[in-house]
């Protein structure tokens, strides 16, 4: 049983080597998420709101690339396993033309449709003006954002692969770099310093777009100058061909995903929608605790990275035993640390709103919320160790009924009947929806012991 749960000093240090720069790079964009919703917020609350919906929106696309980059990725990093060149460079090339048509895509939802989307979160009680001024911040915001939605997607390409192939430290450095920036332009352009316009809220969306010229851009130039450690990108752009086989084999196996973190996504926004029904102190203060879970959530999130490339390299090499062993561990592992960072959230949550600018009311409201989703962490760690141990072997329909049905079959009609046919305030919604984590721990528990997920899609 000892070691079923607990792992050897080498495992650690092998899944360290994977978790650690993940978390830092994961680590830093969200901490300056967080000062740059801070810096937001002291710009104004109705900024804030404005800003927190597009940002709501836009978290679905960001899901659709991420699920696009990792459901091509489980191949990705069986085919690093195996030390298949040529099929690294075939899901690489994958990922190029599917996070390009997604960007294009994107980019024309949110233009002709932003409006319709952003009244949305504007429907609880509120007064009219503040609504529509929200509305308006909301709009600037997310037109400028646009222009980054497409190096966005490609440096998720380029990332996703250098990590499958083990090489995490890169991707690291380019969004240190990236945030550094971010947190310079916003300080400057939010707030109007060193001669430069005081922009607010538009002056955060450029200062994302151009860090995210500056990340893809050091991607791609680190990638193309090192040639001897990146052996895919050589003729990777020769042809835009893929073998049809393994185009069939990503159709079957890898889009499903995208699928998934889609619907995924749309559940997590239709659940602030819910909230927002509450009225505009409730998307105040969801805004402060999502930008603050995420701070949180970091070891969960890299976590989740580090046990789906291990996996993915041990049922790439057919070492399946191993795979096995490392699944439990590497689950106890996740939440033995998210326990304590867990426990550190819940007491930074009582001084934490008082950053920033805003009622009384609001501060106590998200105060509760982050301490609410403290204690549930651990649930999401289990939760997300599990998805990520079914997603390694390829099971994506087993994965997609784990987790985006579940969304959609269980936490969405909760929090749909809750909002509109109750009077339960926020806060005790707000619980019973988190709490239902426990019942899809127990269904991860199970398919993951059933060892169902222990296949090698490369042969």
């Amino acid at each position: 049983m000892f070691k079923r749960w607990i792992g050897s000093k080498q495992f650690y240090r092998d899944v360290l080597a994977l978790m650690i720069p993940i978390m830092i790079q994961n680590g830093i964009t969200n901490f300056v998420n967080m000062l740059d919703n801070i810096m937001v917020g002291r710009a104004g609350d109705l900024q804030m709101s404005g800003v927190s919906i597009a940002n709501t929106l836009f978290f679905v696309f960001n899901l659709c690339v991420f699920g696009a980059v990792s459901g091509t990725g489980i191949f990705g990093a069986q085919f690093a396993g195996k030390r298949d060149v040529q099929g690294l460079k075939h899901t690489f090339r994958f990922k190029i033309i599917f996070c390009t048509a997604l960007a294009l895509t994107g980019i024309a939802i949110f233009y002709f449709f932003g409006d319709n989307l952003i009244d949305l979160y504007l429907r609880g009680e509120a007064a009219p003006a503040d609504a529509a001024a929200a509305r308006a911040f909301s709009r600037s915001y997310m037109l400028v954002m646009l222009i980054g939605l497409l190096p966005h997607a490609l440096a998720q390409a380029y990332a996703s692969t250098l990590r499958e192939t083990g090489q995490v430290r890169q991707p690291m450095y380019a969004g240190l770099i990236a945030v550094l920036v971010n947190l310079l332009l916003n300080y400057i352009l939010i707030f109007g310093r060193f001669g430069a316009p005081k922009l607010g809220a538009v002056g955060a969306a450029v200062a994302t777009v151009i860090s995210r010229y500056i990340e893809c851009l050091i991607l791609i130039f680190w990638t193309g100058r090192h040639k001897d450690e990146n052996p895919f990108i050589v003729g990777a752009w020769a042809s835009l061909r893929i073998p049809g086989r393994l185009i069939r084999q990503i159709a079957l196996k890898g889009l499903p995903l995208m699928l998934n973190e889609t619907l995924w996504a749309g559940g997590m926004a239709m659940l602030s929608q819910s909230y927002s029904l509450r009225g505009l102190d409730v998307v105040k203060a969801d805004n402060i605790t999502q930008t603050f879970q995420n701070v949180f959530m970091v070891v969960i999130i890299s976590a989740g990275g580090a046990i789906g490339i291990y996996l993915g390299h041990l049922l790439g090499a057919n070492r399946r035993h191993e795979a096995k062993m490392a699944a439990s561990q590497l689950a106890a592992f996740s939440v033995a640390a998210t326990v304590l960072v867990a426990a550190v959230y819940a007491i930074c949550a009582e001084w934490i709103p008082a950053i920033y600018e805003t009622s009384e009311e609001v501060r106590r409201l998200a105060t509760r919320m982050m301490q609410i989703g403290a204690l549930i962490m651990p649930l999401d760690a289990y939760a997300n160790a599990a998805y990520f141990t079914l997603r390694s072997g390829g099971q994506t329909f087993i994965t997609i009924l784990f987790d985006s049905c579940f969304m959609w079959v269980v936490s969405v009609p909760a929090a749909f009947v809750l909002s509109r046919f109750t009077a339960v305030p926020i806060l005790p919604m707000y619980a019973i929806c988190l709490s239902l984590t426990f019942l899809k721990d127990i269904i991860g528990f199970v398919l993951v012991n059933k060892g169902i997920w222990i296949r090698n899609i490369v042969k």
